[in-house]
């Protein structure tokens, strides 16, 4: 007997260029029952960036329609933009038994703390060292040099919220990181909280 499993939403959390969008994407690459949670966002799209999969570029006035209509599980301002996660696509693969994962910030987290609390997996990727953060985001070439400024400025407070995620890790080498993620969903698949089937499943096996 196959015993149905309520999805979960895996989030991962950082500072700016200590990984997380990258092991969030190679999950999806290697890890066909994990979906792709795909922000909403207010900033101008990056040359690389493809519509629908890396983000839904929107203007500040159906963003601002979004919040008021209760769209958005979380949602929260960086750097000037707001980024904010669609409810509906979200709610609907966890009710199927199928996990999401996204990079967030702290700010969103917080939020779907609140919102997805009893489906929510939370880890935080720490860089190895700060010197390691900045050339990473140099190494990126996607931001000016005041960009990179601000990032590296803002990464300490965005570190101290650590403490607040179920998980974190350290990033020395990307595909440590991915592997230790990828233990993480395994673990977290087998919870008995998500197994929605398995209190008739036992008692069917202790009648025999």
């Amino acid at each position: 007997m196959r015993i149905q499993r309520r999805g979960f939403l895996l989030v991962l959390s950082s500072p700016s260029g200590a990984g997380k969008t990258t092991i969030t994407r190679r999950l999806v690459e290697r890890d066909p029952g994990l979906d792709l949670s795909v922000s909403v966002t207010t900033r101008r799209r990056r040359s690389e960036e493809v519509e629908g999969r890396d983000y839904f570029f929107i203007d500040r006035r159906r963003f601002n329609e979004m919040v008021a209509q209760r769209e958005l599980l979380e949602h929260a301002n960086v750097f000037e933009h707001s980024y904010g996660t669609p409810r509906r696509p979200i709610e609907e693969a966890l009710a199927a038994g199928r996990d999401v994962v996204g990079d967030l910030d702290w700010q969103g987290t917080q939020q779907l703390a609140k919102s997805v609390c009893d489906d929510l997996v939370s880890v935080f990727v720490l860089p190895p060292s700060l010197a390691a953060l900045e050339a990473r985001l140099r190494a990126r070439a996607q931001d000016s040099a005041a960009v990179v400024a601000a990032r590296m400025a803002k990464s300490a407070e965005e570190m101290s919220h650590w403490s607040e995620y179920d998980y974190v890790i350290i990033n020395h080498d990307i595909e440590d990181s991915i592997t230790q993620v990828q233990a993480i969903v395994a673990a977290e698949r087998l919870r008995r909280k998500r197994q929605l089937g398995l209190t008739d499943f036992v008692n069917r096996l202790r009648v025999g």
